[in-house]
């Protein structure tokens, strides 16, 4: 039997759209001969659809669309399609008025299947919306008997991980019942060599029950959550024989050997060589999208000079190309002249427009208005924060005027320990680099100025020889250029120290004393931790921010503003001044 796998990239809420991209996916299975065709975690509606799973219009025109594609599809086509089902025992019986639900459409007919662990950790919040499926989900198709899992049902292996998150193992549960084949509809998020770790993951349970495995996963952005899709299928060895594209949709064919009972060689598409390259593509693939299902064509952002905004430059040329991205300089008396000077050679190396609005006579105009209120006092944060919030309102006005969505370009460090500015630099519709670590950010600048990808893109206009991020970018101090002889390092520990406290405090969770223990002075890191407590109220107000880590400033992040922890005690402490 020949299977095929559709990675598709779905628009939340697009009934109509959806149905349509399956049913697009369907012919072109049946036409090279597939008689199943595997498609995401809620194909149908998008994932996550989050509240307006609440709407019961939105939930019945699911069904009413399932129907009806289920009348539309070429007529020997076997199609796993995600969508809800309404649990109609729930009034009855308590629970969840929803099951998340794989449906197989054949000849006309529909067959439910539900999902069983439903994950509550991190951006996930299913157990709002849904009950658990209670019984192992099968079929029999063609004599092949085939195991329905969807995403996370494959996620509790107790021998993988050493432990049980929840008290059944569905993929245990479909060895038991002795299927030929197990497939996994998901709409698994991106971080960092998560694509790996998935393979990795599978490739235990498919030895383990000597049983093959499909995997096919979602891909595109949806607000802040980008899914790579990367599908793939492993024989019952568990090696991989069938490979779809990382960050792109995609469809490919694989085969089940009823002699053999195993699933044949297919095509393999290469990986990504390094985490940098998989970095750019996720946050080239989620700044496209979620331009793209906001509405809008076009954006701007702010060109300092620096290297954030480079990166977000390049990124949204990447993703939307150079007629599309427009970069505003708007130098103080405070500027450098390189500042400006390496904001226009990047933007020459991208090929994108930009403006020069100088905002002197707009901080003098601030300065007469505040003279009295201000005086006797010395110039400090709140005056460097008006020349931030100058520049925002400028974007914001410029956005408003063309109907462009404005960038925002601060990096992860920054938006931690709140070395930012509300109604400043953190104005925008979507900050793209926000869990994204200052370290990283150069390591990714390196990255692309030797990158093949280069001349593949056809958005930049470059030299072979010439770098796309001007080296002098990648090589001065940063500063945000504030005040007089200003730089990061004035403020904050250098970016490797910050970056490694930062990633041990927020991404592994470690005390104190561990972060101690690991090399850091005890002063530094009590301050970066009062810090990231005392910045919790920023990180409320900014704009969605791309999420790439398993620990990320977004949907996953629910931690308290107004609170106190004992750092030396316990974790931390802090009155939650707020400083902007």
């Amino acid at each position: 039997m020949k299977i095929a796998i559709a990675q598709l990239n779905p628009i939340i809420g697009d009934l109509q759209g959806n149905a349509q991209q399956i049913l697009s996916a369907a012919q072109k299975a049946v036409d090279n001969g597939a008689r199943l065709l595997l498609t995401p975690e809620l194909s149908l509606c998008g994932y996550p659809p989050r509240d307006l799973l609440l709407n019961p219009s939105f939930v019945a025109g699911m069904g009413v669309c399932l129907e009806q594609l289920a009348r539309d599809l070429p007529a020997n086509a076997a199609v796993l399609v995600g969508t809800v089902e309404e649990n109609f025992q729930a009034h009855k019986n308590g629970g969840k008025p929803l099951f998340n639900s794989m449906a197989l459409l054949a000849q006309g007919k529909v067959q439910h299947f539900h999902k069983r662990l439903l994950p509550t950790y991190d951006v996930f919040d299913e157990c709002r919306y849904f009950e658990p499926g209670l019984k192992p989900n099968y079929f029999t198709l063609d004599d092949l008997n085939i195991g329905v899992t969807i995403c996370e049902d494959l996620w509790n292996d107790d021998q993988f991980w050493g432990k049980r998150s929840y008290a059944i193992d569905p993929i245990a549960d479909l060895a038991t019942v002795g299927v030929d084949l197990i497939v996994n509809l998901s709409a698994s998020p991106y971080s960092v060599g998560k694509p790996r770790f998935r393979e990795a993951m599978l490739r235990h349970g498919a030895v383990r029950y000597q049983c093959p495995i499909i995997y096919a996963n979602q891909v595109g952005g949806n607000d802040d959550l980008i899914f790579d899709g990367g599908s793939f299928a492993l024989n019952s060895q568990g090696e991989i024989v069938c490979r779809l594209s990382a960050f792109a949709p995609d469809l490919q064919i694989v085969e089940f050997d009823a002699g053999k009972q195993d699933l044949q060689l297919g095509s393999l598409v290469s990986e990504c060589e390094s985490e940098d390259e998989e970095i750019w593509h996720a946050l080239v693939l989620g700044l496209r999208d979620y331009v793209f299902k906001c509405g809008f064509s076009q954006v701007v952002l702010g060109l300092s000079g620096g290297i954030d905004s480079s990166l977000v430059a390049a990124l949204a040329t990447a993703a939307l190309g150079k007629e599309n991205v427009f970069g505003v300089l708007m130098p103080s008396p405070y500027s450098s002249e390189h500042s400006i000077s390496d904001a226009l050679a990047l933007a020459e190396n991208l090929g994108m427009k930009t403006t020069t609005l100088p905002i002197g006579e707009l901080m003098q105009g601030y300065d007469r208005t505040l003279v009295n209120l201000f005086a006797g006092t010395e110039f400090g944060l709140a005056e460097e924060n008006i020349q931030s919030r100058i520049r925002g309102n400028l974007l914001m006005a410029i956005a408003n005027k063309f109907g462009y969505l404005l960038l925002s370009t601060g990096n992860k460090s920054e938006m931690a320990v709140g070395y930012c500015t509300l109604y400043g630099d953190m104005n925008g519709g979507l900050a793209v680099i926000a869990d994204v670590p200052k370290t990283r950010v150069y390591s990714l600048c390196r990255w692309l100025n030797q990158s093949s990808i280069l001349g593949q893109v056809e958005t930049f206009r470059r030299n072979v020889s010439t770098e796309i991020i001007p080296q002098n970018v990648i090589d001065k101090a940063p500063s945000a250029e504030l005040k007089p002889g200003q730089f990061d390092q004035d403020s904050l520990p250098a970016y490797d120290v910050l970056d490694d406290i930062l990633q041990r405090l927020i991404g592994n969770h470690q005390s104190v004393a561990q972060i101690v223990a690991a090399g850091h002075d005890s002063v530094v890191v009590y301050r970066v931790i009062q810090m990231v407590a005392r910045a919790e109220f920023k990180r409320k107000q900014a704009p969605p921010g791309l999420k790439i880590s398993d620990r990320a400033f977004g949907t996953g992040w629910r931690m308290p503003i107004a609170s106190s922890w004992d750092a030396l005690k316990n974790s931390y402490q802090t009155k939650n001044r707020l400083c902007v």
